[in-house]
């Protein structure tokens, strides 16, 4: 038998403004115009432009407040005989408040803007293919394989689905021979090993084209179609016994085949995008002295709406029988608090930010000074959660998503954070400090007989680093860098 009962409990929920708080924390410089516009287009009672002085501004508040002053009554008054009516913006469905300058017919329209243009890869496949003598059948064949062309240039599409789209499609029936028979001449389309169907295609397209009365020509061509895997694998000794040929020959091939392109589709202005990095502070060594200053873009200058407050108050001292005009003053409240909640966050996001850079020079400071990597010390978030009395997750907020610029480049804030590796001194040194002498190490060594990570290991025990080969393994994937056997060179 189910029964009712009531208890009590205790739980912690975030408020609307707190939830705020933590998107506005969260987004980098770049994205933050975006979010104060979009809050400027939905709020008509946040406005941009410098806070007013303090008279006004205590006139502004006293009527958000609801307190009755002299003052605020003549302001009142002064704005109702300039026909200032909260009644307006209830009959009046064509606020004139969002009409923009560029509304209805002007000088504006006429005005012709230059549009940036560029050919696609695409493009450029289908240009090509106008130039071939080809019936409908196979004009309508080699659209349908460029349009399978993917970014990189490659021809990933099996012909059998290729068949089937046509026949689907277009209601064009053919064969795998014909689309095949019509893929050998897009393959012969610039640029070079365009359509190629794996990558070992793609170099033969590429190499067919150079002139073969040069001998590495010859060697390369055979190095790809029979010795391929082994050139993966980099085992350059095997290919060397099975071609019989000299150390020299075999370095002039391997050399021509590095400088092949593998992604031919790259090179289209297609999808391209250029990304700025908009640093969130700035951080300068004034004669020993490190200055740290924010963005200017992260201090935009907002303001609540006069009128919106004026608004407020004249209903305040109105009759508040009519349902109308005290829907439309809720409409007014709700927007004024909102355009005062955003601006406290985007206030308290400029302090969270500033304290938590100031605590990060603070503990990083010889690196800030010197931009020496050997000078990071070992930092996690909590360090620097603790120092400045805030949870961990907001610290992680700032760290994701924030740059500096210093006089030795931008810099990802995520970048001072590092774990610490014990030396033999007993001290803790920066995880950062120690790929950096691995990094250093691997530049160094002999590109002919590279280091496995067993040697890298030792290197680094014998400089003092306590450290295990799976931890080699794993710094060296961070730093991008590969195994011994694929940094081996000629």
């Amino acid at each position: 038998m189910q029964k009712l009962g009531l208890h009590q409990a205790l739980t912690q929920k975030l408020s609307p403004q707190q939830i705020q708080f933590i998107k506005l924390l969260q987004i980098p410089t770049a994205e933050l115009d975006s979010r104060i516009e979009e809050e400027l287009e939905i709020n008509p009672a946040l406005e941009e432009g410098k806070e007013e002085s303090n008279e006004e501004n205590n006139n502004s508040e006293d009527s958000v407040n609801n307190n009755e002053d002299s003052e605020g009554e003549e302001d009142f008054n002064d704005s109702k005989n300039d026909d200032l009516d909260v009644d307006d913006y209830i009959r009046d469905d064509d606020v004139s408040g969002y009409k923009m300058q560029g509304d209805g017919p002007g000088e504006e329209e006429d005005r012709e803007m230059p549009l940036a243009t560029s050919s696609s890869i695409h493009d450029q496949l289908i240009s090509q293919l106008g130039f071939l003598k080809l019936d409908d059948k196979q004009t309508a064949i080699g659209k349908q394989l460029i349009g399978s062309i993917d970014n990189d240039g490659y021809m990933r599409r099996e012909l059998d689905l290729i068949v089937n789209d046509l026949a689907f499609a277009q209601n064009i029936e053919t064969t795998e021979e014909e689309v095949e028979d019509v893929l050998f001449k897009i393959q012969r389309f610039d640029p070079a090993g365009i359509g190629a169907r794996d990558l070992q295609e793609c170099l033969s397209l590429q190499l067919e084209r150079k002139d073969d009365i040069h001998p590495e020509v010859k060697i390369a061509q055979e190095i790809i179609r029979e010795h391929f895997e082994e050139f993966t694998k980099k085992h350059y000794d095997k290919i060397q016994k099975r071609l019989n040929i000299t150390d020299e020959e075999m370095k002039e091939a391997i050399h021509l085949i590095t400088k092949l392109n593998p992604k031919p589709g790259g090179g289209s202005t297609e999808d391209i995008k250029t990304q700025y990095v908009i640093p969130d502070y700035i951080l300068f060594n004034n004669n020993g002295k490190l200055e740290l200053s924010l963005n200017s873009r992260n201090a935009p200058e907002l303001r609540i709406s006069r009128s919106y407050a004026e608004m407020f108050d004249a209903y305040d001292k109105g009759a508040k029988k009519d349902k109308k005009l005290k829907e439309a003053v809720t409409f007014v409240k709700q927007k004024l608090d909102a355009a005062k909640w955003f601006i406290d966050a985007i206030k308290q996001r400029q302090q969270t930010l500033l304290k938590t850079m100031h605590a990060i020079v603070k503990y990083q400071y010889d690196f800030f000074l010197e931009g020496d990597e050997s000078k990071l010390k070992p930092m996690i978030l909590k360090d620097i959660a603790t120092e400045i009395n805030m949870d961990i997750s907001t610290v992680s907020r700032v760290a994701n998503s924030k740059t500096v610029q210093t006089e030795f480049g931008i810099y990802p804030l995520k970048y001072f954070f590092s774990e610490g590796i014990a030396t033999d001194s007993g001290e803790d040194v920066s995880s950062r400090e120690v790929k950096h002498i691995l990094k250093e190490i691997i530049e160094k060594e002999d590109k002919k007989k590279p280091l496995s990570d067993e040697k890298l290991e030792k290197m680094l025990n014998d400089k003092g680093y306590n450290i295990a080969r799976r931890t080699v393994a794993k710094y060296r994937e961070q730093l991008n860098i590969p195994v011994a056997r694929l940094r081996k060179e000629l």
